[in-house]
């Protein structure tokens, strides 16, 4: 027995001797601009909100171990912006002194998308909004030279930031106005209780130069607007509540409604809107809207069973995708190939977007309430 016992340790010891030790260290950078099918997910650990994460994922690839790209933390549910000109990324965030007390810093944090370090913050006044993530807490207009970071303290503001002199310039009330959707040039507009919408222009400095508003385009009680929004050619499409989509065309001096439509009437089953990121579009300009059946007053964040895709030239739908599992939110890749979605398991599932059929799902990269996708840049 003993001498079975040294044989098989010698043997054992002969084979390990072979293995060669693993490199420590190795640090490989990613591609300054991310392929295609990439995408990015936006983490709020909503059970431990200081801990979020920023993951990149290859929503291509069926290998779990080389789609996971790499990562980033962003504290107390971080909003998230993708630079559109330079090879960067942008999330506002807060911490306190004490952990989970004490004085409190918000940050505008600026990372590599090469190599997921950060490069710079700057400091912000502290009363950027804490809420669920949305598109639109942080923006930015004028090729990325101003950040627009929503404030709620309950009073409504904007701060503004100079991103290339890396400075706050000042602060814009927006009274009874939520959140910052950019315009063109160097402007903004933000969605009003009343039922109207607020345009403000900016001059050289990152100042209030004027502001405007609309008349009411939406009623807030019979018809609530989604501050869920996308944009596409520079005009805002939000769902409604009951189901329509209301555009506003933004390329101009002041926001300007240009028209609504139903995309429920005549269809039995009383589908409406629903979820976190309840819309997106492609490259081409057609909408994707999460739904629900059986919708009533206070559905409107129930997960989706269908993504019902939207024609905006002749204002209809197109088709009618049916999912796996419910979805909380969705997101279309930069080539328009991939249709991915957070199911109400926490994965990910990935579809094809032309046929509509199921690819994988994404799951076990270190995620626990990916509530915001991203297309990567």
């Amino acid at each position: 027995m003993n001498k079975f016992v040294y044989g098989f340790l010698f043997l054992a010891s002969a084979a390990l001797a072979e293995l060669k030790p693993e490199p420590l260290m190795r640090i490989e950078n990613l591609p300054e601009k991310y392929p295609p099918h990439w995408i990015i997910a936006v983490d709020a650990a909503f059970f431990h909100m200081s801990n979020g994460k920023v993951i990149v994922l290859d929503a291509n690839s069926d290998n779990a171990a080389t789609r996971y790209k790499g990562m980033f933390n962003g504290s107390f549910i971080p909003q998230f912006y993708q630079g559109k000109f330079e090879s960067k990324m942008y999330i506002i965030e807060t911490y306190h002194s004490r952990g989970n007390r004490g004085e409190r810093t918000d940050v505008l944090t600026t990372y590599d998308k090469a190599n997921l370090q950060p490069i710079s913050e700057v400091i912000l006044p502290p009363k950027r909004a804490s809420s669920m993530p949305t598109n639109f807490h942080l923006q930015m207009v004028e090729d990325d030279k101003f950040a627009l970071v929503y404030n709620f303290t309950p009073a409504q503001s904007v701060t503004v930031v100079n991103m290339q002199k890396q400075e706050v310039v000042g602060e814009i009330p927006t009274p009874g106005c939520a959140l910052v959707y950019p315009m063109a040039g160097r402007a903004f507009a933000s969605l009003c209780a009343d039922g109207s919408m607020m345009s403000v222009q900016l001059d050289g400095n990152g100042g209030q130069l004027s502001s405007a508003r609309t008349e009411k385009f939406f009623n807030a009680d019979t018809d609530p607007i989604m501050e869920k929004a996308v944009i596409h050619d520079n005009v805002a499409y939000f769902p409604t509540f009951h189901g329509r989509i209301v555009a506003i065309d933004l390329s101009g001096d002041e926001a300007k409604p240009v028209g609504d439509w139903s995309i429920v009437e005549g269809v039995e089953g009383g589908w409406r809107p629903g979820g976190i990121s309840v819309i997106t579009a492609d490259s081409e300009g057609d909408l994707y809207v999460m739904m629900h059946p059986d919708g009533t007053e206070g559905t409107h964040k129930y997960p989706a069973s269908e993504v019902w895709q939207i024609d905006t030239e002749n204002r209809s739908v197109r088709r009618r995708i049916e999912m796996a599992l419910p979805v909380l939110t969705i997101a279309v890749t930069r080539d328009d190939e991939l249709l991915v979605g957070t199911t109400i398991e926490m994965n990910i599932d990935v579809y094809n977007r032309a046929s509509g059929s199921l690819l994988r799902t994404l799951s076990d990269f270190g995620q626990e309430t990916p509530f915001m996708l991203h297309g990567a840049n």
